[in-house]
C-alpha cells in the first residue's frame, strides 16, 4: 500500500430528528482495499453520499490528494477520479453497453454521436479488465454479473482514482463474485484505492487490507484484515457476540397439519413439475444456484406470475391462485427480494406501508382511521427495533435493512399464516440478520408457516428445519435438518448442472 490518498476528518452530518454522522474519520491509501463496515443505519451510505458530492457535510474536512476539497455534486466527485458503484445498478437496459458507459460523455463526429469510436473505447476499457463483454450488446441481455462488470468499466471510463464499491457482490453468484474480485485485484496492482462495503464477512476476509467499522453514526476503529477474526468486526459493528450455529433437529411438530401442498406445479422454463409440503410453524429452505428457479416458484406460487399447471392446497383445501389478490385472500403474504421494487412505496410514510396490506382493515367508512394505522405501526416499529425518528418517516430514508422491517411488517400487520421470505436478509448487516432470525423463529413458534429462499448456505442452516433443493427450474432433493451439509446441498444444487 501506498501514500494516503484520501482523507476524511470528523465528518458531521444531521438531518432533521437524525444525527446521521457524528464526527467520523476515515482515510484510505493508493493500492488499498479498505472495507467499511456496520450495521444498517450506522451511517456508512450517508459517509459516502458526502464524500461524493450528494450530501453537503455540516463540518469536518474532505482532504484528497493533499488538498481540502468539497464536491457539490457526484459529476464533481467523478471529474477528480472518485467513482461510486451503486448495490443498484444504474444502467438503461435498453441501450447497447457501449451507449451506457458513455452516456451524457457521448463521442461525437460533428453534430451525431459516433457509435464507432465509443464501441473502441468500451472494448479498450474491457481488454484493460480482462472482461469478455460484447460493448454493443443490449445492456438489458447481459446478466446482472456482467452489467456490474460494465459498471465497474464506467468507473475506470473516468480516470478513476479512488472506486467506492457498494455491496457489490450481493446479487452475483460464486464465479462472478470471484471476476469481481479478480478485478479489484488488478485495480489495487493499478495503485487504485477501493472502498468496499459489504455485509458478507467471508469476503471481508478475503479481498480487503484494512477494515474500517461504524456504529449509530459514530466511527467504532480500524483494523487491519489480517490480524483481526470475524468475531472481532462483528463485535466491533454490534457491540455485542453473535453466534451463528446451524440449526440441528427440526422444531415442527412431527403431527403439525400440513398448511399448504403444491402439486406439479408448472411455470414456464423455470418451473417445472415442483411438488412440496409446507407444514404449520414450518420453516422450509429453499436452496439452489442463481437461476435454479427458486424465485420463480414463489412467484407462480403467490399468482405474481402465469402458472400452465399444478395444484394448491390451503389446509386440505384445493384453492385456485391467479393473482397476488387471490394469495393475500388466502392467507399468503410475500416478501420479494427486491424490496424497492415489489415491497415498498419508498416515498410513502412507514404507517402507509405497514397498514398497506390490510387497508380495508383501518377504513372508517370513506375515511381511514389515522389514529388506528399509527397504533399498529408504532407497535411493530417497537417489535421489529425500526430504527427511525417516528412512523411518518418517508421509507426512502431509512437504510436498507428498516426499509426490510417495514415489508415485514405490512405481512405481520396483514395477518398472513404463510409467509414467503424471498432473501430475507440481502443486503442487512449482520446484526439487523440476527434481529430478523429471532423474529422468523418467534413466528414460527407462534404458528406461522414461512418459506424461506436464500443463497446464503450458512443462512439455509441455521434457519431450516427442512430444506428443498431446486435446479435449473426442477425440485432435485428434500433434506431433512439433521443431515443436512453443505455438500449435500451443493451435491443436488448442480445435480442436473453437465
Amino acid at each position: 500500500m501506498g501514500e494516503v490518498i484520501l482523507q476524511m476528518k470528523l465528518i458531521d452530518k444531521s438531518f432533521p430528528g437524525v444525527h446521521a454522522l457524528d464526527h467520523v474519520d476515515f482515510s484510505l491509501k493508493r493500492g488499498e482495499v479498505h472495507a467499511l463496515m456496520g450495521e444498517n443505519g450506522a451511517g456508512k451510505s450517508t459517509l459516502m453520499k458526502v464524500l461524493t458530492g450528494i450530501y453537503t457535510k455540516d463540518s469536518g474536512s474532505i482532504i484528497f490528494e493533499g488538498k481540502e476539497v468539497e464536491f457539490h455534486n457526484t459529476h464533481h466527485a467523478q471529474e477528480a477520479g472518485i467513482v461510486i458503484v451503486h448495490q443498484e445498478l444504474n444502467m438503461i437496459g435498453d441501450l447497447t453497453v457501449a451507449q451506457n458507459i458513455f452516456i451524457g460523455r457521448e463521442f461525437k463526429k460533428g453534430f451525431m454521436i459516433d457509435d464507432r469510436k465509443m464501441i473502441e473505447e468500451s472494448k479498450k476499457l474491457f481488454n484493460e479488465l480482462h472482461i469478455d463483454i460484447d460493448p454493443r450488446a443490449r445492456m438489458s441481455d447481459l446478466t446482472v454479473g456482467k452489467q456490474q462488470m460494465c459498471e465497474i468499466a464506467k468507473a475506470i471510463s473516468h480516470k478513476a482514482k479512488v472506486i467506492i464499491f457498494d455491496e457489490p457482490s450481493a446479487a452475483l453468484t460464486e464465479k462472478e463474485i470471484e471476476d469481481l474480485f479478480a478485478i479489484i485485484r488488478d485495480l489495487r496492482k493499478q495503485n487504485l484505492g477501493i472502498i468496499y462495503i459489504s455485509h458478507r464477512m467471508d469476503e471481508i476476509k478475503v479481498i480487503t487490507d484494512r477494515v474500517t467499522v461504524m456504529r449509530d453514526g459514530s466511527y467504532v476503529g480500524t483494523l487491519i484484515t489480517n490480524d483481526c477474526t470475524k468475531e472481532d468486526i462483528i463485535n466491533m459493528m454490534v457491540g455485542r457476540v453473535i453466534y451463528e450455529e446451524p440449526k440441528t433437529h427440526s422444531m415442527v411438530p412431527k403431527d403439525a397439519p400440513v398448511v399448504l401442498k403444491v402439486e406439479h406445479l408448472n411455470a414456464g422454463k423455470m418451473v417445472q413439475d415442483v411438488s412440496f409440503e409446507l407444514r404449520k410453524g414450518e420453516i422450509l429452505g429453499f436452496s439452489g444456484l442463481m437461476g435454479a428457479g427458486r424465485t420463480e416458484t414463489a412467484r407462480a406460487l403467490f399468482g405474481a406470475d402465469p402458472k400452465q399447471g399444478g395444484s394448491i392446497y390451503i389446509n386440505g383445501e384445493k384453492v385456485t391462485i391467479n393473482s397476488p389478490e387471490d394469495a393475500v385472500r388466502h392467507g399468503i403474504g410475500y416478501l420479494s427480494e427486491d424490496r424497492k421494487r415489489f415491497g415498498i412505496v419508498v416515498q410513502k410514510t412507514i404507517t402507509e406501508n405497514s397498514t398497506l396490506a390490510a387497508l380495508e382493515n383501518y377504513m372508517a367508512g370513506l375515511f381511514i382511521n389515522k389514529s388506528a394505522e399509527k397504533d399498529v405501526t408504532v407497535r411493530y416499529i417497537r417489535e421489529l427495533d425500526t430504527k427511525t425518528p417516528g412512523p411518518e418517516q418517508l421509507v426512502v430514508n431509512l437504510s436498507g435493512g428498516n426499509q426490510q422491517k417495514v415489508v415485514i411488517a405490512k405481512w405481520l400487520v396483514r395477518n398472513c399464516d404463510i409467509l414467503i421470505f424471498d432473501e430475507p436478509t440481502r443486503g442487512i448487516d449482520v446484526g439487523a440478520k440476527n434481529e430478523i432470525y429471532k423474529l422468523m423463529n418467534r413466528l414460527a413458534s407462534e404458528g406461522k408457516s414461512i418459506i424461506m429462499i436464500s443463497s446464503e448456505m450458512t443462512e439455509i442452516l441455521r434457519m431450516s428445519d427442512r430444506i428443498i433443493v431446486m435446479c435449473e427450474g426442477r425440485k432435485t432433493g428434500e433434506i431433512a435438518i439433521e443431515e443436512a451439509t453443505q455438500e449435500a446441498i451443493m451435491d443436488k444444487a448442480t445435480r442436473d448442472i453437465k
